[in-house]
């Protein structure tokens, strides 16, 4: 019996271990897209309603290319809908505003669900058509990112056509994950560059290398398959899988936090003020 409560002890410890490690994960990587947000409307945004389209090059090489009218209206889409997605998914995954807004969590999904595939499938044509920084290895990375987001998509409807909810909010983290893979890039190039003083293991020229490869990686595909070990854990029994975990989430945030904060004064103010 003494057992059997320290054990139950040991398990509830560990599961609000858990659930403070995944609180904190979300909480910083929150205010990091909204900042990135706020990024793609004050570069893309506000220079495309002004007719500066060229302004669109300082920080996307292939962003705007003369007489390619179709090209860069995919770009404009694909830059619009990554800053609306990048608002309205941390919304959805919001246990309280799912329970108190239902209508506008109904709203937002179905803009949410509709972005990811237009964003989708405008990522592949502007990898493939027009050609992307990093060449054919990036257009790979971004191709299976691509794949993710459709698959976890359609998973995420079905589910929720089936009224599987529990099912149906497992595959919309797993969504949520694959539509910030462009984001997670960005921030861990950052966090590399910084702790490495400089970009060791790539080509700035090129954009190619073997620790930009390990970032595609870990940005488009790891995500998704991260999930996994989260939802594993908070079911298991074992409290010290639960830690494990959670370690491991402290650590990514820390990551994503230094990621964050390097982009932020390295990249995207400067990218503004540009």
């Amino acid at each position: 019996m003494e057992s059997s409560t320290i054990s139950n002890k040991a398990h509830s410890k560990a599961s609000k271990l858990l659930r403070i490690s995944v609180i904190s994960w979300f909480v910083v990587v929150v205010i990091g897209q909204f900042i990135f947000a706020l990024y793609i409307m004050g570069l893309y945004g506000v220079s495309g309603l002004a007719g500066d389209f060229e302004r669109w090059n300082t920080a996307s090489p292939h962003g705007y290319v003369v007489n390619d009218v179709w090209g860069n209206i995919f770009f404009g889409i694909h830059m619009a809908m990554a800053a609306i997605i990048t608002i309205g998914g941390p919304l959805q995954l919001m246990k309280k505003i799912r329970a108190r807004f239902p209508r506008f969590h109904r709203f937002n999904g179905r803009v949410y669900i509709s972005g990811a595939f237009l964003i989708s499938l405008a990522g592949l044509c502007l990898a493939w058509v027009r050609g992307m920084v990093g060449g054919l290895t990036g257009a790979l990375f971004i191709s299976a990112n691509a794949v993710f987001i459709l698959g976890c998509a359609f998973f995420t409807i079905k589910y929720a056509l089936a009224r599987k909810l529990d099912v149906h909010r497992r595959w919309a983290i797993r969504l949520f994950l694959a539509m910030s893979g462009v984001w997670f890039f960005r921030v861990f190039l950052m966090l590399w560059l910084a702790l490495w003083q400089g970009p060791v293991g790539l080509d700035i020229d090129s954009f190619e290398g073997p620790a930009l490869n390990m970032l595609y990686t870990f940005s488009y595909i790891c995500p998704v398959l991260f999930a996994g070990l989260y939802f594993n854990a908070k079911k298991t029994k074992l409290p010290i899988r639960k830690i494990a975990v959670s370690v491991f989430l402290f650590f990514l945030t820390m990551c994503i936090a230094v990621g964050s904060a390097v982009a932020t004064m390295g990249m995207w103010i400067p990218g503004l003020k540009a």
